[in-house]
């Protein structure tokens, strides 16, 4: 975080493929230490300078970003790299980026990890990942996981970037309830900034596992 509390911005690929039972994602185990210490996120990372070069707009230096930093991360290439989302971090968290995530198909070119930045790359399944999160073997962010319950639907890569729309825009308040800890996005009866009605409900509880999203 810069010393003015500027909010940096970053670019996220969900790489995406057709697997012999479904559709798969990429997942990535980041370093002990670090940011996302021992989680498992897509290949993304913040936007550098060159990034701006021939963008129009803050999502196009992150879709540059996103692409770059796969290359850099996982040495494939990606195609077809459509915006998703745009993911604004809760007021209290100390080191604060501004995430575009994009889907983007996979080329078939063989994942090497750069030792350091990544421990591990896989395919996965929605399916597979959330069964694996359930059973505390892997661990993972709101937005990765909010991510992947989005792409459950979908058989194919074809399938998934044919049902995007316009980019769904999270900023995230965090809560503590007598369920344990919380995410909530506008809309939610009791977002800070976008409340919804009395009753209104978009929020991840976090408290117990499996965690579970709600949205009404």
């Amino acid at each position: 975080m810069s010393a003015d509390g500027e909010i940096r911005v970053a670019g996220t690929a969900v790489v995406l493929r057709d697997g012999p039972e479904g559709l798969e994602t990429l997942m990535l185990r980041r370093p002990s230490k670090g940011s996302f210490a021992g989680a498992w996120v897509f290949p993304g990372g913040r936007v550098d300078p060159g990034d701006w070069a021939d963008a129009d707009d803050e999502a196009d230096a992150a879709r540059a970003a996103a692409v770059r930093e796969t290359r850099e991360e996982t040495a494939i290439l990606i195609a077809d790299v459509t915006l998703l989302s745009r993911w604004t971090p809760p007021p209290e968290q100390p080191v604060k980026f501004r995430t575009w995530f994009f889907l983007a198909r996979d080329l078939g070119d063989e994942v090497r990890v750069n030792p350091g930045e990544i421990e591990e790359a896989v395919w996965l399944s929605p399916k597979q990942v959330f069964a694996q999160h359930e059973a505390s073997t892997l661990t993972l962010f709101p937005p990765t996981w909010v991510t992947l319950n989005g792409l459950l639907g979908h058989r194919t890569v074809d399938d998934a970037l044919a049902a995007v729309g316009e980019p769904a825009l999270y900023a995230t308040n965090l809560r503590d309830g007598v369920d344990g800890r919380f995410a909530l996005w506008a809309g939610d009866a009791e977002h800070a900034e976008e409340p919804g009605g009395p009753d209104a409900r978009h929020r991840l509880l976090m408290g117990t596992l499996p965690w579970r999203y709600e949205r009404r």
